[in-house]
């Protein structure tokens, strides 16, 4: 999924939440947090509205690699925008 939107950033593809959301999926069930996180990073330097979808598989990655601390710090940085992401 990684290379895949790599090659559509490459040729010029638009980018959305829901290509980000489905590549932050696929790094969450391939065990990739590092490359979840990494989206989510891209996401608000591209200006890419993230929503509860996002946030939930990179919780979710967080914390099936075990990576505890970083799943609580994106659960806040989530519970801040609760009310941008209820829209």
């Amino acid at each position: 999924a990684w290379g895949l939107l790599a090659k559509m950033e490459a040729s010029r593809v638009e980018l959305n939440t829901i290509t980000y959301n489905a590549t932050v999926s696929a790094c969450e069930k391939g065990g990739e947090w590092t490359k979840a996180l990494e989206l989510l990073g891209k996401m608000s330097a591209g200006r890419v509205e993230s929503d509860t979808i996002t946030y939930n598989a990179a919780l979710s990655a967080c914390e099936k690699g075990g990576q505890v601390d970083l799943a609580l710090s994106c659960f806040c940085a989530c519970a801040a925008l609760l009310p941008a992401l209820a829209r």
